[in-house]
């Protein structure tokens, strides 16, 4: 880059001056330059102060980075993203990584329908063509991961093509190398030829106005380009705001930027109230419900109408009641219990009927399918259904009538099942146990207040019955191969302003256990019940939870490492590997070192997903399973109860199978969306709480490996941070299967050991620790 000194130049406005120079610093991202030397090479007649201040403003939003003496660069993690190509003249605006700096870009055309990538196949280019769904790793490569394939297949950075994480796309398989005598075969590597599905349509980032448009500085660093915003899209968004954009265009080829609309300014930045929203945009949920839907939930009255009870089988008069969590707004469940004239015991499961309410294809049908799961982050819940259906119409409060779905057991004198019916009922809940309430009754220590209630003699005896027969189920599928192993819950204490306190581990107890046994029996009894409609006559499709074996080879490497911390098991066969780890979690619980491999058994699993093609769920040991008790939070319920309903009483009726195929594909990949949404906000409070001991020592465990270095879990916050090898003194590789390192000298470390370690810094914004091994 030669100097040399432009004269002529105009006066920008502060907004252009700082776009100005973006677009500069991102054209020669290995130049650390002071502000003097930036005018040096450009023209225009800004003064020095007017552009030192600009460039600490865009310093301040994440696009650029201040370094010593005054100098200044392009931020490290936007030159992760890839560069974008120059800009077609009287097209879109170029995104602001474009190398050309000579002329304000014209508007854009009118915005066509959205369209994705695809890039033209030559003739004769025969290579194999997979399907999948991108998931992004740190480096910024991705692995692709398709129903088709064994394997995921790997994707360098510069073949993604803009494919962006969770994006549905369409991969070219290279040639695969010749395998070599007594090596494992490579993975399969490819290149993106078309992006299907786009996972996300709302971006966070910083909005940069200038006098004839203004673009999105996405905060997302998987979002390789950013997006132009005209002005009459920026709505009352201010320049450097922190907005929420929609893309309504994504403008697909060379130099053509994608085009966005401003759906919400978030005020100030930084702080629990902005990374919490930021979060769930990143992930593709709506922060709010659309006026249409909220339109349509407003018009439900609120009073059920008497022809409606008539038509449903009346449980008001037997005792029923909820078990949920302290702070739950949202009760989807209930359970009724009562002693018929036979002897026999009959229990009702009863879940809130979302479908009465929610009306195939309404606007307020459309997104919660869109949405497809409700969101549940450390401080709040982000909802699939207005707030009028979830906390209101649908919620199974106490002391209300409400209208549920109900599957209704009869247990004879030997606790057996002999009978089940399903059906629309009503209801009327006549208490609201938390679960620490109703564990008080199971542990014969109630509290005085429920004492004095004139049902706690019922509400005793109805516990006590379920616990005895939630027991025996448990200790039946136990029998039948079901796999016990549970992730521990990291929970929260919260200051009134959102600051975490202390970090917790969820303890579940019987009276948890009781309602999950109960809704694992009426989800099993309702994917039988369909099943065995289906087996009698044509197939009714379905939305089946499934979850297929474990990955032998990941097994395998798992038996190795288990036997060298002292625990031998046989994996030789799917029943063995469940016997051996319900074996492993007995002996963790007097074990200390064992528990550590309960989340590397569970790395081992296949992931549970929802399908219309039933292979039954090796965890739970079923050969039917679906998801049928919560409606309001989960839409494949939502799904089952529409099937259902409409396959009872003699009645056959069957959906479009591929169409549902479809629709469980999203279902699924929405889940996977939520819980990393989820596993993010975690991650966020537990790096506010380790960043008030920066400096400290704690005692740790190493919990895992990359090849730059190994992570290490706190004890009380529960919080990982990264141990880099570059900073030890030996050089340290990694085994495969990346369960321990070793030097050439023959130190080693492997997971499970305890390590003294210091916290050194903490980065809020990448929910990153980072530690030093204090030797």
């Amino acid at each position: 880059m030669t100097k040399k000194k432009k004269k002529g130049g105009k006066k920008l406005t502060a907004s252009e001056l700082q776009i100005f120079l973006l677009r500069f610093l991102l054209a020669h991202p290995k130049k650390r330059l002071t502000a003097r030397q930036i005018i040096d090479h450009l023209s225009f007649e800004n003064n020095k102060d007017s552009v030192e201040y600009a460039l600490r403003q865009l310093a301040q939003a994440g696009s650029v980075r201040e370094y010593e003496d005054n100098k200044f660069g392009v931020a490290l993690e936007r030159l992760t993203r890839e560069e974008a190509p120059e800009p077609e003249a009287e097209k879109s605006p170029a995104p602001v990584k474009a190398k050309r700096l000579k002329e304000t870009p014209a508007d854009p055309p009118p915005a066509a329908p959205i369209r994705t990538f695809e890039k033209k196949i030559p003739r004769g280019d025969h290579r194999k063509l997979v399907e999948g769904r991108v998931d992004m790793t740190r480096s910024g490569a991705a692995y692709i991961v398709s129903e088709l394939q064994d394997t995921d297949v790997y994707v360098a950075p510069k073949y993604l093509n803009g494919a962006l994480h969770g994006d549905t796309v369409r991969v070219a398989l290279f040639p695969s190398a010749p395998r070599r005598r007594g090596l494992a075969p490579r993975k399969p590597e490819g290149e993106v030829l078309e992006v299907l599905r786009r996972a996300n349509e709302f971006f966070i980032g910083t909005l940069r106005k200038s006098r004839k448009y203004a673009l999105l500085l996405p905060d997302n660093p998987n979002m390789p380009v950013d997006i132009y915003v005209p002005l009459e899209a920026v709505g009352q968004a201010r320049d450097g705001d922190k907005v929420v954009v929609r893309v309504t265009d994504w403008q697909e080829g060379k130099g053509r930027a994608p085009i966005g609309k401003v759906t919400q300014t978030l005020g100030e930045v930084g702080g629990n109230e902005f990374e919490m929203k930021k979060i769930l945009i990143n992930a593709g949920f709506e922060l709010d419900h659309s006026e249409e839907a909220l339109a349509e939930a407003a018009r439900i009255p609120e009073r059920i109408p008497e022809q409606e009870i008539a038509m449903r089988r009346d449980f008001r008069e037997v005792l029923t009641f909820t078990i949920d969590p302290e702070d739950a707004k949202d009760f989807d469940d209930a359970l009724s219990i009562r002693k018929l004239d036979n002897g026999n015991l009959e229990v009702g499961v009863h879940i809130a009927d979302v479908t009465h309410y929610l009306k195939p294809d309404s606007p307020m049908d459309q997104e919660a399918f869109r949405r497809s799961t409700s969101v549940y982050l450390v401080d709040r819940v982000n909802p699939m259904l207005p707030e009028k259906l979830s906390n209101n119409l649908c919620s199974l409060v106490p002391y209300q009538d409400r209208l549920t779905f109900s599957a209704v057991f009869e247990f004879d004198g030997k606790d057996k099942l002999v009978k089940r019916w399903f059906g629309k009922t009503v209801i009327h809940s006549a208490h609201r146990f938390a679960y620490e309430e109703a564990q008080t009754i199971l542990d014969k220590k109630p509290a005085e207040a429920l004492t004095q209630l004139a049902i706690y003699p019922q509400l005793e005896w109805a516990i006590g019955t379920l616990d005895r027969l939630a027991k025996k189920m448990r200790k039946e599928r136990e029998k039948n191969g079901a796999i016990g192993f549970e992730s521990e819950e990291i929970r929260f204490r919260l200051g009134p302003d959102g600051t975490p306190i202390e970090a917790y581990v969820k303890e579940r107890k019987d009276a948890h256990l009781l309602i999950e046994d109960f809704m694992l029996l009426a989800n099993k009894e309702v994917a039988w019940f369909i099943d065995q409609k289906g087996a009698a006559q044509q197939e009714v499709p379905f939305v089946y939870r499934i979850h297929d074996l474990p990955d032998m080879e990941k097994v395998a490497e798992f038996a190795r490492f288990a036997a060298e911390l002292g625990y031998p098991i046989k994996v030789d066969t799917p029943k063995q590997i469940a016997q051996a780890y319900n074996g492993l979690m007995v002996a963790s619980r007097k074990n200390e070192r064992l528990k550590l491999l309960e989340p590397l058994a569970i790395r081992t699993m296949a992931k549970a997903v929802y399908s219309p093609d039933n292979i039954g769920h090796y965890g739970l040991g079923f050969t039917h399973y679906a998801h049928f008790t919560s409606p309001i939070r989960r839409y494949a319920d939502v799904l089952a109860h529409r099937i259902l309903e409409r396959n009872l009483e003699g009645r056959t009726w069957r959906v479009d199978k591929t169409k549902l195929a479809e629709q469980c594909k999203h279902i699924s990949n929405q889940e996977k969306k939520a819980a990393d949404a989820e596993r993010e906000s975690v991650k966020y409070k537990q790096a506010e709480l380790v960043r008030r001991h920066i400096g400290e020592e704690f005692e740790g465990i190493v919990s895992g490996f990359l090849d730059r270095g190994f992570f290490v879990t706190l004890p009380d916050s529960h919080a990982e941070g990264l141990v880099e090898f570059k900073y030890l003194a030996d050089q340290w590789v990694v085994d495969e299967g990346n369960l321990r390192a070793r030097t050439r000298r023959g130190r080693q470390i492997k997971m499970g050991d305890r390590v003294r370690v210091r916290i050194v810094a903490v980065d809020l914004a990448k929910r990153q620790i980072e530690m030093e091994w204090a030797e």
